[in-house]
C-alpha cells in the first residue's frame, strides 16, 4: 500500500445557498480544491463523490456523472457515494484506497448537499428515513428525537449535566463566529439562551433535554479534496497532509437493540482502528473535528474516542480543555452546531478544516499552534457507521 497525501483543500460557505444548485456548490468547491493542488488544467484519475439526499432532495442521481462533465473532467472514473451523515467521509476513505492501492495516482474527493429545500418538517421527515424503516420511522422517531434519548440516558449514566451541553454550545458558536465558511456566525451568549430572562424563548426544548441551541442547523454547503501519492506531493513543494489511519465500524441500526445504547460502541471500534493504523494514541492529536449534530454527541465522542476518561468529558468541556488553547480543541471550526450539516459535504468538511489546521493556514483566533496530527469522527445514522481519520503533517 502507498502513503497518500492531501495536496488540495476547497469549501464553500455553508448555509442558505439558495441561488446554487446541487451541481453547482460541488463544483464550486471542487474547483477551490483542484486549484489549491496547483493542477491547472491538468486533470485527475478519478473523482467520489459524497451525496446523501440528492435523489430525495432535488430528484438528482448519476451526481458524480454530471460532476465529472461539468467540470471538463472526463473521461476521469467517476462514482457517487452515499452513507448518509458519514457520506463524505467514506467518499475520503475510497479516494484513499484508490491512491493507496496504485488503482489511481491523483483523485478528487467532494462531498455537497443542498437540503434547505422546503419546510423544516418535510425536511425533518427526510432525515428521520435514515432510522430504521420497520422498527423506528412508521412510529414517527426522528434524529433529534433519538439524540434526545441517548442525551437523557447520558446524563443521567454519566453526570452530563446541563451545564455542559451549554459550554460545548457556546464554544461552537464562539468559533463557528469567526469562521467564514460557517452556517451560523453569531456569537450565542449565556444570558440569552440559557439563564435570562429569554432565554426560554430564545432557545426552547426540541427533544427534551436538548433545546434549540444543542442542536445542528440545516444547511447546504460543499466541500472538496485532491489526494495523490506522497512522491506526488512532495514534487510540488507544496505543504501537504497525509492521511496516517483510517478506522470504520458499525453498530445496530436501532438505538433500541445495542446491549447499552449509551455506548457507542462503533465510534469506539472506529477510533481504536484508526489509531491501530496510524500508530498513534488519543494523546498524540493535537486537533480534532467530531460529528456534533447534538452537543451531547460532541461530549460522548470526545470519551470514545480517548480523548477523556468516561463521565469526564462534559466537564473537560466546561473547564476550556476542548477550546483554542485548551488540552484538545475540538471543533474549532464550530463543528457541525455552527459550520453546519450539509450531510454528503460534512466528512469532507471536517477534513478539509484539519488540513488546513495542520498546513497552519488559518488566522490565529482560529489556528491550534501546535497542530501536527489531528482526527476527525464523521457518523452515519446515529452511530451505526461510522469513521474515523487520522491526519498527520506532511513529513511530521
Amino acid at each position: 500500500m502507498r502513503d497518500v497525501a492531501i495536496i488540495g483543500a476547497g469549501m464553500i460557505p455553508f448555509g442558505h445557498r439558495e441561488e446554487d444548485s446541487l451541481t453547482d456548490m460541488l463544483a464550486r468547491a471542487s474547483l477551490h480544491a483542484l486549484d489549491d493542488a496547483g493542477l491547472g488544467e491538468s486533470t485527475v484519475d478519478g473523482l467520489y463523490v459524497a451525496n446523501a439526499g440528492g435523489g430525495l432532495f432535488q430528484r438528482q442521481f448519476a451526481i458524480a456523472s454530471s460532476l465529472a462533465d461539468r467540470l471538463s473532467l472526463l473521461p476521469a472514473a467517476a462514482e457517487t457515494i452515499e452513507n448518509g451523515p458519514a457520506s463524505g467521509s467514506s467518499a475520503l476513505k475510497m479516494g484513499y484506497l484508490a491512491i493507496a492501492s496504485g488503482f489511481h495516482d491523483t483523485v478528487l474527493v467532494s462531498g455537497g448537499e443542498k437540503m434547505r429545500v422546503g419546510p423544516i418538517r418535510r425536511i425533518t421527515d427526510m432525515v428521520a428515513a435514515m432510522t430504521h424503516p420497520q422498527a423506528e420511522y412508521p412510529y414517527g422517531v426522528t434524529m433529534p428525537g433519538l439524540g434526545g434519548m441517548f442525551a437523557r440516558l447520558y446524563m443521567e449514566k454519566y453526570g452530563v449535566t446541563d451545564e455542559h451541553l451549554l459550554a460545548v454550545s457556546l464554544k461552537n458558536h464562539e468559533m463557528g463566529a469567526r469562521n467564514p465558511f460557517a452556517h451560523i456566525r453569531s456569537v450565542a451568549t449565556r444570558r440569552d439562551i440559557f439563564d435570562g430572562e429569554m432565554a426560554e424563548i430564545n432557545n426552547p426544548i426540541l427533544a427534551d433535554p436538548l433545546r434549540l441551541y444543542d442542536l445542528c442547523p440545516v444547511s447546504d454547503g460543499a466541500a472538496a479534496l485532491v489526494l495523490s501519492t506522497v512522491e506526488i506531493a512532495k514534487a510540488s513543494g507544496k505543504p501537504y497532509v497525509t492521511i496516517a489511519g483510517i478506522g470504520q465500524a458499525t453498530d445496530t441500526h436501532t438505538l433500541a437493540e445495542r446491549d447499552a445504547p449509551t455506548e457507542l460502541r462503533a465510534v469506539t471500534l472506529a477510533a481504536q482502528r484508526a489509531f491501530e493504523m496510524a500508530r498513534l494514541t488519543p494523546a498524540d492529536i493535537h486537533i480534532a473535528e467530531l460529528h456534533d449534530a447534538f452537543t451531547i454527541l460532541e461530549i460522548a465522542a470526545s470519551e470514545c474516542v480517548g480523548f477523556f476518561p468516561r463521565g469526564r468529558g462534559g466537564q473537560a468541556a466546561a473547564e476550556g480543555e476542548t477550546a483554542l488553547g485548551g488540552r484538545i480543541p475540538i471543533n474549532m471550526s464550530g463543528g457541525l452546531k455552527t459550520r453546519g450539516h450539509p450531510m454528503g459535504a460534512t466528512g469532507v468538511a471536517q477534513a478539509v478544516d484539519i488540513v488546513w489546521q495542520l498546513r497552519h493556514e488559518l488566522p490565529a483566533d482560529r489556528q491550534v499552534q501546535n497542530a501536527r496530527a489531528g482526527l476527525t469522527l464523521n457518523f452515519g445514522g446515529f452511530a451505526n457507521n461510522v469513521l474515523c481519520f487520522i491526519f498527520k503533517q506532511g513529513d511530521a
